[in-house]
């Protein structure tokens, strides 16, 4: 991964006209739809309201880290287990005290964000080499798989024909339709679910065309008042803040993925320090005004490598599109609606096509699997990740004075395959030689690689 363009990638999407790059913000926002409105289905969490800041908090995003890095932040996952605990049948006097203990949580991207900005990329980097970053990349879609299967297996066929559509599309279409088949697939295996019967139009016809997207009840500010439960609110916050952790780790993965798919080093520009600060900025602001934490999302990192339109304006455009559908209940419940098998079909390819990132990631930097160190590295990554998420548990679980923390598979692969790359010999540090200094390689501007020794990188400079 270098500072040369990918031949066959998009990254001035201008170049296409206004028209196409409108259809392919409109695919964007359609991928992350399903997981991102899945969140708020499962935690009693408003669906306009995590549209509004799944928007909101993209373009917050992309403000802070120059807009450069095309990644869309839709609902995260990780803490799911947090609002169950809290508010386990989704009480709506209870959500706000779970969204305060989220934005507590954010704050400790910050924290990270500024240790990043005072030690630099490159520093980070020798933690981060392919080795370790491809496979947590292999392993984050492997783990997406499974809510795929589960999805699709509700109706089979309708989610083959959402396959089928991409594919065909992907592969023999031509002109417009080949680089939007995430949307092409997600349109006609919805009608094709309608035709068999298989959609519930009755919330549609009965939502309103136009409505606010929250509640003041709803947002953290309404606790503050004669009502206040401090108790309760500390617990929260000291029950969810530690999810951070795990989730940090997935944003260096989810940073690491973006970067290989679109060729360009965003770790070291524009930084980790800012790609964090923006995920931690749009969570508490989403988290504040009652809508789930906010992540990098996988299924655009799919629709990335799949259509090779890397330019992030795309992004934005989708962001747009879903603050002002967020704005139409209507809408919300027509997506509402998609069924499971559509989104299933859909995501079985973007997930798909990010654990083949992973695997592009450790090709083209040359890892050598004769090595035993990057064999054992790369093993643990991937049996702790996936093995840990598929345990009954779902996650390790910890208990530290009474209070229960569950770290991911994902979050414990990644610190294994981290401190072993540290610990074990053969590693690119070679001992005796004089180190170059770190401040040189931190100066450096632009796309750089992910691996290669610092004399190589510094030429570019020269």
């Amino acid at each position: 991964m270098g500072a040369q363009d990918s031949p066959d990638a998009v990254y001035d999407a201008r170049t296409l006209g206004a028209p196409k790059m409108t259809v392919f913000g409109l695919q964007h926002m359609f991928a992350m739809f399903g997981a991102t409105i899945l969140v708020p289905t499962l935690t009693g969490l408003s669906v306009s309201a995590t549209l509004l800041f799944a928007g909101v908090g993209t373009l917050l995003f992309h403000f802070l880290s120059k807009g450069k890095v095309p990644a869309f932040l839709g609902s995260s996952f990780a803490f799911i287990a947090g609002y169950a605990a809290i508010a386990p049948n989704g009480e709506v006097d209870l959500l706000p005290y779970a969204c305060l203990g989220v934005a507590c949580a954010g704050l400790l991207y910050l924290v990270l964000s500024a240790l990043f900005r005072v030690f630099g990329p490159a520093r980070v980097m020798r933690f981060f080499p392919p080795v370790v970053t491809g496979p947590i990349v292999i392993a984050i879609g492997l783990i997406l798989a499974s809510s795929a299967i589960g999805n699709a297996s509700t109706n089979w066929f309708i989610a083959i024909v959402a396959i089928a559509v991409i594919v065909v599309c992907n592969i023999w279409g031509k002109g417009m339709i080949k680089i939007i088949p995430i949307l092409m697939g997600v349109v006609i295996s919805y009608i094709v679910a309608a035709v068999a019967g298989e959609v519930d139009f009755t919330p549609v016809a009965e939502a309103a065309w136009i409505g606010a997207p929250f509640l003041w009840d709803n947002t953290v500010f309404s606790l503050f008042g004669a009502d206040f439960n401090a108790g309760l609110a500390i617990t929260a916050i000291i029950t969810i803040m530690p999810l951070a952790f795990a989730t940090m780790i997935e944003h260096i993965g989810d940073m690491t993925a973006i970067s290989s798919t679109v060729n360009r080093n965003y770790i070291a520009e524009p930084g980790l320090h800012r790609t964090l600060l923006g995920d931690g900025l749009a969570t508490i602001l989403a988290s504040l005004f009652g809508a789930p934490a906010n992540t990098t999302y996988g299924e655009n990192t799919g629709v990335l490598a799949l259509t090779r339109v890397f330019d992030p304006r795309v992004i934005r455009i989708a962001a747009l599109f879903a603050i002002v559908f967020s704005f139409c209940p209507k809408f919300a419940a027509v997506i509402a609606a998609m069924p499971a098998c559509v989104i299933g079909g859909v995501s079985l390819v973007l997930y798909g096509m990010i654990s083949a990132v992973g695997i592009r990631n450790l090709v083209e930097n040359h890892v050598d699997f004769m090595k035993s160190r990057n064999v054992i590295i790369t093993a643990l990554i991937l049996v702790l990740s996936l093995g840990i998420a598929y345990s009954a548990a779902g996650g390790i679980i910890i208990l530290v004075g009474g209070i229960t923390i569950s770290l991911s598979g994902l979050a414990v692969g990644s610190v294994v395959g981290i401190v072993l790359n540290i610990i074990l010999p053969g590693h690119e540090d070679v001992p005796g030689e004089e180190p170059i200094a770190l401040e040189e390689f931190d100066d450096l501007e632009g796309p750089l690689p992910l691996e290669g020794s610092y004399e190589g990188i510094l030429k570019q400079k020269d």
